[in-house]
């Protein structure tokens, strides 16, 4: 993060985000030339406890916007079911899929979201910004009395639902960034990001064969350590979930459905790897993690958004889903998925995914 502006958003010197790439170019992600740099400026207002940013924890108050189809949205969601704040904060979702003008709840009656009464996730930031000329990424937090949004940081709003909303985490939520292991989580989460959870990203908007080169041997070569690390342990700092799992299964996930073919990070799909591949089993058949994937959203948003990598639009029908839930085999290693607390209820009705869109029964 470098600092942060008058406007309550993150300063630093030129970058793109993939959304921002998509307004600038009317649907290109791809820029030729050089490696894919995402922009980190983000609309870094907190809503804590405390209020000091101006923006009080209060149950009812804002609404989450997500999309199914990302993976930094798809972090926020697990985190809220985990930690029980489905009633104090609702969940906008927007279609899979969307256009140079931003997401669009177009899954709801009449394609407005019923709570915040728009069509697309664009209005609440002009709302706060008129003009805003950033990327309308997913997820945010909306405030639902002005309709303006507050923050769009996935990364601090995460640790925030953490931290901040205690007074309204369901009893029995595990502590999902526990104090005396936020060094190690922050150390291991960096390096998720930079080689992981936006590796993919770089091998895929690559803009030429020294640029994806690069990535792809980066994504590579920390698989390779992810699965060394976790071939003697359940999970990857201390013996329970904590945030770190978190945003590596949101990238493992979406691994062989979508990255190691449209990405082309192709040098082994995730079933090919046995360690990981048990790990994010583990997870998927979690309560909490796998309850949260829409297989059919993700696909749809890569193959049909990134017009450029995919000028069809055609999506592809596989891979077969059935062995997501085949035995793992992890629970020899031990560990307590949710340390002293308890796993979550089933979602409620309104936010369950499409019994098509996934192998849970």
């Amino acid at each position: 993060m470098n600092g942060t502006t008058e406007d309550g958003t993150s300063g630093g010197g030129p970058a793109t985000s993939a959304d921002e790439v998509l307004l600038r170019t009317g649907g290109k992600y791809v820029e030729p030339g050089g490696e894919f740099t995402r922009d980190q400026r983000y609309i870094t207002t907190r809503i804590t406890a405390d209020a000091r940013d101006g923006w009080p924890v209060e149950a009812g108050r804002y609404r989450l916007a997500v999309s199914r189809a990302c993976p930094w949205a798809n972090r926020l969601i697990i985190v809220r079911r985990l930690l029980g704040l489905e009633d104090a904060i609702s969940m906008a979702v927007a279609g899979p899929t969307h256009d140079k003008r931003s997401w669009t709840f177009d899954l709801d009656p009449g394609g407005r979201d019923p709570v915040l009464g728009i069509e697309r996730l664009a209005e609440a930031y002009f709302a706060r910004f008129p003009g805003y000329e950033r990327g309308i990424t997913v997820p945010a937090i909306v405030d639902v009395p002005t309709g303006q949004v507050v923050t769009n940081d996935f990364g601090q709003m995460s640790l925030d639902l953490s931290t901040e909303w205690t007074a309204y985490h369901r009893a029995g939520a595990p502590d999902l960034y526990p104090e005396r292991l936020r060094d190690e989580i922050d150390e291991v989460s960096t390096l998720l990001f930079r080689d992981v959870n936006n590796g993919v990203y770089r091998c895929g908007f690559a803009g030429d064969q020294a640029a994806y080169e690069e990535a792809y041997h980066r994504l590579f070569d920390r698989l390779d350590w992810l699965g060394e690390r976790l071939a003697g342990q359940r999970y990857l700092v201390g013996d329970t979930i904590t945030e770190a799992d978190i945003r590596l299964f949101t990238t493992l996930v979406r691994f062989d459905p979508v990255y190691h073919g449209h990405f082309k990070c192709n040098r082994s799909k995730l079933t090919e790897m046995p360690v990981l591949w048990a790990y994010v089993r583990d997870l998927f058949q979690t309560p909490g993690f796998g309850d949260t994937v829409d297989f059919d959203h993700i696909k749809r948003h890569y193959y049909e958004v990134h017009r450029d990598i995919n000028p069809t639009g055609v999506v592809p029908l596989g891979p077969d889903l059935t062995n997501w839930l085949t035995p793992h085999g992890r629970e020899a290693l031990g560990g307590r998925p949710f340390g002293d607390g308890t796993p979550p209820p089933p979602p409620p009705p309104a936010e369950r995914v499409d019994p098509a869109h996934t192998p849970l029964p």
